[in-house]
């Protein structure tokens, strides 16, 4: 067993015990206290903090472009990658009060496949049961690793579902990489019946409970999956909230789950669904038509007082990002996931 070190964070006042073998994200979230984050894999500089005191931290790999040398040198580091060795005191640059100490310790579980269905040409709806645990807490809209089975690889996906505690499930939508690794379990290996270890939950990109602002949501790809674990949450609830759910797909059959979705704006009286094609030549489509971001510069005008939440590969996320803040919403009020790709996804 590794020496462990107390780790505090500021300006929240908040300690806990790291093992030097894990990471202070890791550490963090078994004890349920939820640090924003994204890829945890040192790529997207969600978890990026200050050392206030303490410099025997080391680093697993990461990439310069979310730690550059000199901001290493002058003290940032990436929680998500970080190993302490001695007492640390680290200021939190990117938190969220009303999230960080509601956190749930994360799980680790057997899972078996009960469904892997493609819903678009290169996306799978894959429904797991649990089988040891049966049921994991989670909030909506947070994330797994999934191991590949016989390795110690993981992957991370999104959840779609709004909790495991009645049904047993958890439903992810997976985009397929050519050549992925995970990719290739998709379409050969997880039929029903395969066994799966699945860790967690991670993540913040879930709702913000006390609040009765409206919503906006930005996705693409597979970031569906969170986006609809949210929204089943709110007709769970029978919300009345204004809710607008912006899509981006490029052609007509990459678009999925319409049928709940449309459902959804009956049940729930406030929302609105929104999909875009961003290639529609030559296929009968009369909704919106274009990038998704430029699709809601022409839907909205003011977000200042709206929480915004956006999903979806890299490059989408980023335009949506500049988007939302040129239509006013607060960076602390803009909640995202990034489905960076590992080498070999």
């Amino acid at each position: 067993m590794a020496d462990k070190h107390v780790v505090r964070f500021e300006p929240v006042g908040i300690e806990i015990e790291v093992d030097e073998e894990q990471t202070v994200l890791r550490a963090a979230s078994e004890q349920g206290i939820m640090l924003m984050h994204g890829c945890k894999e040192g790529q997207c500089a969600a978890c990026k903090s200050f050392v206030l005191e303490g410099e025997d931290i080391e680093l697993d790999s990461y990439s310069t472009f979310a730690l550059p040398d000199f901001e290493k040198d002058e003290g940032w580091t990436l929680l998500c990658r970080a190993h302490v060795y001695e007492d640390v005191t680290i200021e939190l640059l990117n938190y969220d009060e009303e999230m960080i100490r509601s956190g749930l310790p994360i799980q680790e579980a057997v899972a078996e496949v009960v469904s892997n269905e493609l819903v678009t040409p290169d996306m799978h709806h894959l429904i797991l049961r649990l089988v040891e645990p049966t049921a994991v807490a989670f909030f909506p809209g947070q994330y797994f690793d999934l191991t590949v089975p016989g390795t110690e690889t993981t992957r991370s996906f999104s959840i779609a579902n709004v909790s495991s505690q009645e049904s047993g499930q958890l439903e992810f939508v997976i985009k397929v990489y050519p050549d992925g690794v995970f990719s290739q379990l998709l379409d050969t290996q997880l039929v029903p019946g395969a066994r799966v270890e699945v860790v967690g939950p991670f993540g913040v990109f879930t709702l913000r409970e006390g609040r009765d602002c409206d919503l906006v949501f930005v996705g693409g790809g597979a970031g569906m999956a969170p986006i609809l674990s949210v929204l089943r949450a709110l007709a769970e609830k029978g919300s009345t909230r204004k809710a607008t759910f912006y899509y981006g797909a490029r052609r007509r059959r990459d678009l999925c789950f319409e049928k709940e979705l449309l459902a959804l704006e009956e049940q729930l009286p406030n929302f609105r669904y929104v999909p875009a094609l961003s290639d529609a030549d030559g296929e009968p489509w009369e909704g919106e038509v274009g990038l998704i971001t430029d699709v809601v510069k022409r839907h909205e005008h003011d977000l200042s007082e709206m929480d915004s939440y956006v999903c979806g590969p890299p490059p989408m996320v980023e335009a949506a990002m500049e988007v939302l803040s040129v239509l006013g919403a607060p960076d602390k009020r803009v909640y995202y996931d990034k489905f960076t790709t590992t080498g070999s996804s």
